[in-house]
């Protein structure tokens, strides 16, 4: 009797350790393959967010035709009349669309949806694969030209930008000041300020300054002007100027009776603001006095979109009132790196309505300026299934009248090869039928000829 007993309680034991083990098994096999459907989720919702964000971009470049097509229309002096009918869309239905905007106007103005339809996505693919199918598509769509900044890149390939400002509604004579803001502010993103002291600049040992050090310049005329003003200063007034800021986190202020001459007025902690004088901006352009670079103080932990800022007060101008025609700021990085995003605000004096008060249902400062013709912003929405991604592009409005070289001749042999070329701007000119045979002047092209 005792021998059953010993041998039914090692069968028990047995059958708990095999139970036990069971159990492990199945916890890790379960585990296993949540894992398992855990990554195929994130891949599957990768692969849907990189197909919205495509559609999305296909949004944009659709929104680029589209605007290339008002601008035609508007050249031809076509104005804005309400769609009626299902026949292709005209030139005036394409200027209403734009004046008119919605998110449906881009496939309006390029037919890809009919006239009487809205709020229709335009499919870009449908694939299938086995069980899977994707719908890729956009949305929504709207162009904005009427903007309350301007903003743009600045990278070693094209370290220089030219704006042109175009005013809605103000005469450029009223803008008193501009606020330049430079390098947005990325997660992860590690900054190496450049050092000022005693009129010495001193750049980091080992790194390339981030961020980087800007030039801003300005070149303004008055109605009718003589090209020898613009190597002319008056108190207080000037056709051109240029400085150069200079970021730092030093601590030193320039409301400090030590701060050395480099430093910008007076920095206002209240406002979190550096400030330029229009007198700073006159000084650049006087030969007889000694120009410094300023520095920016850009405290470090800020939440503002951009880590520097400064406000720029404008000079007036030489024998005369500030003409639109005329109006220009050059933004470059001197030393070609690193890239940065920058924007530029136009303002009226403080307390002075200087426009409209709210751009696209957003609010604005009623002393800051609204543009219009400079640029325009694009919003584009994608969606792949059930997924969505939103997409803002900014676009440059060319301008025939005004010209502007966008690349320069660089000689990469390294022997000193001198280039032995005339170069000659030329406009090439062809018949237009729509013009009844008169000659229309085409794209600017650039000749070299062969010495």
């Amino acid at each position: 009797m005792k021998k059953i007993v010993m041998r039914f309680r090692e069968g028990a034991a047995s059958f708990y350790v095999v139970a036990f083990a069971t159990l492990v098994f199945v916890i890790i096999a379960v585990s296993f393959a949540a894992v398992v459907v855990a990554e195929m989720v994130r891949t599957s919702n990768a692969d849907l967010s990189q197909s919205a964000y495509d559609s999305a971009l296909a949004g944009i470049e659709d929104a680029k035709l589209a605007f290339y097509n008002y601008q035609m229309c508007k050249e031809q002096g076509n104005f804005a009349i309400e769609p009626t009918g299902d026949g292709p869309v005209t030139c005036s239905e394409i200027i209403w669309y734009m004046e008119n905007p919605d998110c449906d106007m881009v496939a309006h103005i390029l037919g890809r949806i009919g006239k009487n339809e809205s709020n229709k996505a335009v499919t870009i693919q449908e694939t299938k694969e086995g069980d899977n199918s994707m719908q890729q598509s956009y949305t929504c769509v709207t162009i904005a030209s009427k903007l309350n900044d301007y903003r743009s890149t600045l990278t070693e390939a094209n370290p220089t930008h030219v704006i042109r400002v175009k005013l809605d509604d103000i005469e450029a004579d009223k803008i008193k000041s501009v606020k330049l803001s430079w390098s947005l502010i990325k997660d992860g993103a590690e900054l190496a300020f450049t050092n000022i002291s005693d009129r010495t600049v001193q750049f980091p040992s080992d790194r390339i300054a981030t961020p980087p050090t800007i030039s801003l310049g300005l070149v303004q005329t008055a109605e009718r002007f003589k090209l020898d003003q613009f190597d002319r200063v008056k108190e207080n007034a000037t056709n051109r100027g240029t400085i150069f800021l200079v970021p730092t986190n030093s601590a030193t202020r320039a409301s400090e009776s030590n701060a050395p001459d480099n430093y910008i007025g007076v920095y206002d902690d209240a406002k979190g603001i550096n400030k330029v004088s229009a007198a700073q901006i006159v000084k650049s352009n006087d030969r007889t006095v000694k120009n410094v670079p300023y520095a920016v103080y850009c405290p470090e932990g800020e939440t503002t979109e951009f880590v520097c800022s400064t406000i720029v007060e404008l000079p007036g101008v030489i024998d005369g009132n500030r003409s639109e025609e005329t109006f220009i700021f050059v933004v470059s990085i001197p030393y070609g790196q690193p890239s940065t995003d920058f924007a530029l605000e136009f303002y009226c004096d403080e307390g002075v309505v200087c426009g409209e008060t709210t751009i696209g249902g957003e609010a604005i400062s009623s002393s800051q300026a609204v543009l219009e013709g400079v640029q325009v912003k694009i919003d584009s929405t994608g969606r792949s299934n059930d997924l969505y991604r939103r997409v803002e592009a900014r676009l440059d409005v060319g301008d025939a009248s005004f010209p502007y070289p966008l690349y320069a001749l660089e000689l990469l042999d390294e022997n000193g090869f001198v280039l032995k070329k005339d170069l000659i701007v030329t406009r090439e000119r062809y018949k237009s039928k729509e013009l009844d045979g008169e000659y229309r002047p085409n794209l600017d092209s650039l000749r070299a000829r062969q010495d």
